[in-house]
């Protein structure tokens, strides 16, 4: 059975749940074991990147991964603001006002470092038990609570930068035209800026499309966002990522752990703590070790390089925290 990673260039236009199925595909017509599939993260439809998609015994890791630092480029479209925050929703608001590219980039510094941000009304918080879009789908008004999140970084970027499909392997070479840009796209001939792409690393629980509503706001307009590309989900970027076409070559071809990632590439920030056979076996039972010269943390528990257990240390001794059949 394979235990490890897929990282998916999602398209544009796929939900991670079928994503996830499209995985389950591949392994079906590869012939491998049924297997346990997860992804770690969930990307809207319209957003494009980055999905780990979790095989084995790596989905006991898929909640590791969904509080990872993730980063993002992503496009913001000023003078019109929609209900869902991005192209697909329909217009609430409009702004004759452009901000310019010294105000923008001026106003950054104020949306970096833990900010406070208002969730979107499309979005998969529950609100009394309900999922937000469906009651906003519904007419209903939603109201969400702020809640407090970290913007790492926060820079303009052009949008050739944006790490399109072309720089992923098994793309077929082919640049979509929302990821290319050109070199005067977004400037007016008063020096108005129209849209704008920006690249942000941020904390779990982050909505760009609420950063991009409140960065419009701020600059004295409305806006949403045009274009979302995941480039990082906590280890893993866009230069491990692999198109779905790529995917299905290698199912057909029956050699799909080539583009399978091992387990412990997803904790390549937890260090390594080798042991020995009958350590090892302790750990698989779940019994706790004592005397190993470590320092107190989190640690990976490996025999030959094979993942045994992810161990927490004391001065005393370490525990089993989540345990890996491999």
């Amino acid at each position: 059975m394979l235990n490890g990673w897929i990282i998916l260039d999602k398209p544009l236009g796929l939900g991670s749940t079928q994503a996830v199925s499209a995985v389950k595909r591949a392994l079906r017509e590869a012939g491998e074991p049924r297997t346990k599939v997860g992804h770690g993260g969930t990307l809207d439809p319209l957003a494009t990147g980055v999905l780990p998609v979790a095989l084995g015994e790596a989905t006991k890791l898929a909640g590791r991964m969904l509080d990872a630092t993730k980063g993002y480029d992503f496009t913001v479209r000023f003078g019109v603001e929609t209900d869902t925050l991005d192209l697909e929703g329909k217009e609430v608001a409009v702004s004759g006002h452009r901000p310019t590219l010294a105000e923008i980039e001026a106003l950054l510094p104020r949306f970096t470092g833990p900010i406070e941000q208002v969730p979107p009304a499309y979005s998969a918080l529950k609100v009394e038990g309900k999922r937000a879009y469906d009651l906003a789908r519904a007419g209903e008004e939603v109201t969400l609570a702020a809640r407090k999140v970290t913007i790492h970084s926060l820079v303009i970027r052009h949008p050739r930068e944006s790490g399109g499909p072309a720089s992923c392997p098994g793309s077929g070479g082919k640049l979509d035209p929302r990821f290319r840009g050109d070199d005067g796209r977004g400037l007016g001939g008063d020096g108005a800026v129209h849209e704008i792409t920006l690249a942000a690393t941020v904390s779990k629980g982050t909505y760009i499309r609420s950063l991009a509503r409140d960065i419009a706001r701020a600059l004295g307009t409305v806006g949403h966002v045009t274009m979302l590309r995941r480039t990082k989900a906590g280890p893993f970027t866009l230069g491990q990522a692999i198109s779905l076409d790529f995917l299905s070559q290698a199912a057909k071809a029956r050699d799909l752990t080539r583009t399978v990632l091992p387990l412990q590439a997803g904790l390549d920030d937890i260090p390594a703590l080798p042991v020995d056979p009958d350590q090892a076996k302790l750990l698989r039972q779940g019994q706790r070790l004592a005397g190993l010269p470590v320092k107190p943390g989190l640690y990976l528990a490996t025999l030959a390089e094979t993942p045994v257990a992810l161990v927490q240390a004391s001065a005393l001794d370490l525990w089993v925290v989540r345990g890996f059949n491999v």
